[in-house]
Parts: structure tokens; C-alpha cells; sequence
């Protein structure tokens, strides 16, 4: 649904618990919801009713990007939040760490962004960990049985593969590695110098170098540090305008977790 703070939501009126943060791809993956409620309530208490979770999640995304090193890049403000949070959207629409680059380039369209946006906003995995359940086991598995061939997948570094497979064992899906080796804290472009180097994490990760749609975006990324800033900057601010809500068509939430009781009770 875009940028509406939806998957900030326990339940719907209309979804139930069936939200989007349970869906596959974000249950377990996102966190630190409570960092932006902590924020919301903060904001509630000094100016009630006027600043959405959407764009409260928005602008934490920024600043959380410039904290760790990444280039300031102003955010548009004012929208609302949306009242809908559906499990089965989120697990259609949302990209798959097994998906290779057409199917991404593709998914990334739909939304109205383009390849050097897929890309760009691949870079944000220069920050963070995954759980090995997105690389290590069922039809994501990289490191034993890829694509049902029982064998790794050929992309991976032997050496890489090797440091993977002491981190996640057959039985540890639910150990956590760095999307970003080496540099899991820092926001620069050293994502991109991995996937040259073949020690891309996911799937989706490493199809961006194999693909000659992608490879040349990739390398000019690692080669050019300030140009990834920039551009990053700027892809963020196009995801961000996505199903942009208005009062029409949303609200401002009292609380992140939950929809207003009434849908009107919006200053």
C-alpha cells in the first residue's frame, strides 16, 4: 500500500492480525518497532494529531541513514497514515531474497522505480544482519541444496561459503549473519564491493553483479562512493512518495500500533 506506516500495525478493523509485519518476508527481518513508537509518542505530546507514523518512519529512515555515515537528503512531509495492513499483499507484492534480477527489475517497476532504484535501495543491506533461514534453508538455500541441485550455488566465494556454513549449520536457520561483511555498521559502499568480490548474502543480493542488466550499476557504485550517497538519497525520496496518503484516503494515527477507534479522530 505504500508509504502509509502500515506495517507498524498489530491489527486492522478489516485484516484482523493477518498484518504485514507477520508476512513472510518481514517477520523475521524487521525490528525495532518500539524505537518508532517511542518517537510517535514523543511527537504526540508536543504537537497532538499533526505528524503521521508514515512519516515519522520516513524521516527516522534519514536520519538513521546519516547517523551511520550516509548523506543527509531532504524528506518530504505530509502523509497520512493508511488504515489497511494485508499479510497476503505484503507476501505478493514485497521481493523475495530468492528472486533473480528480472524478477526483481520487474517488481521494482510495478511500484514505478526504476533499475538504478533496485539497485541504489539494494545498497540500504550495507547496514544490518539476516537470519540464515534467508540464505541457508527451504527454497531460499544458497549453501546446501540450491535451487533443489544439492549443491551450493556457484555465485557464492568458495571462501565465503565456507565462513557461511560455519555461521548457519543445516539446523541453525535461526542464527544471524551481516548483510554487509565487514562494514554491518557503517553506511557506505562497501555492499557493492562484496557483490564484486562474489560475498554477497542473499540471493537477491548477488544476482545484481550476474546480471548484465545490473553488473555495470554495481561496479560503478563500488568504484564511486559519493555517487552512491547521492544517489540513495534521492531513491529514497521516490519509494517514499509510493501510495502517498492524504486525508481523504488515511489518518493521522494517535499510536503507531493501531488505527484511530474512530477513523475521523484526525486533527
Amino acid at each position: 500500500q505504500g508509504c502509509d506506516g502500515s506495517i507498524l500495525l498489530d491489527s486492522t478493523p478489516t485484516d484482523g492480525t493477518n498484518v504485514e509485519r507477520f508476512a513472510p518476508p518481514n517477520r523475521d527481518s524487521v525490528r525495532g518497532f518500539e524505537i518508532i513508537e517511542d518517537a510517535k509518542r514523543r511527537l504526540e505530546q508536543a504537537c497532538p494529531g499533526i505528524v503521521s507514523c508514515a512519516d515519522t518512519v520516513a524521516i527516522a529512515a534519514r536520519d538513521s541513514t546519516v547517523r551511520m555515515g550516509g548523506q543527509h537528503y531532504k524528506v518530504a512531509t505530509g502523509r497520512y497514515d493508511g488504515r489497511v495492513s494485508s499479510l497476503q499483499l505484503a507476501t505478493k507484492f514485497l521481493p523475495s531474497p530468492s528472486m533473480d534480477a528480472s524478477t526483481l527489475i520487474k517488481n521494482f517497476k510495478n511500484q514505478g522505480l526504476s533499475v538504478e532504484d533496485l539497485v541504489v535501495l539494494s545498497g540500504a543491506h550495507t547496514l544490518g544482519t539476516s537470519k540464515c533461514n534467508f540464505f541457508a534453508s527451504g527454497r531460499f538455500d544458497r549453501l546446501y541444496n540450491f535451487r533443489n541441485t544439492s549443491r551450493a550455488d556457484e555465485t557464492v566465494n568458495p571462501a565465503y561459503l565456507q565462513h557461511l556454513r560455519s555461521r548457519c549449520p543445516r539446523d541453525g536457520s535461526a542464527n544471524t549473519v551481516e548483510l554487509d561483511r565487514g562494514s554491518q555498521f557503517s553506511f557506505d559502499n562497501s555492499y557493492f564491493k562484496n557483490l564484486e568480490r562474489r560475498n554477497g548474502l542473499l540471493t537477491s543480493d548477488q544476482v545484481l553483479f550476474e546480471s548484465e542488466r545490473t553488473s555495470g550499476l554495481v561496479r560503478s557504485y563500488a568504484y564511486n562512493s559519493r555517487q552512491f550517497a547521492s544517489h540513495f538519497g534521492q531513491s529514497m525520496v521516490r519509494m517514499g512518495s509510493i501510495g502517498w496518503k492524504t486525508k481523504e484516503n488515511g489518518e493521522i494515527r494517535r499510536v503507531c500500533n493501531a488505527v484511530n477507534v474512530n477513523k475521523h479522530d484526525t486533527l
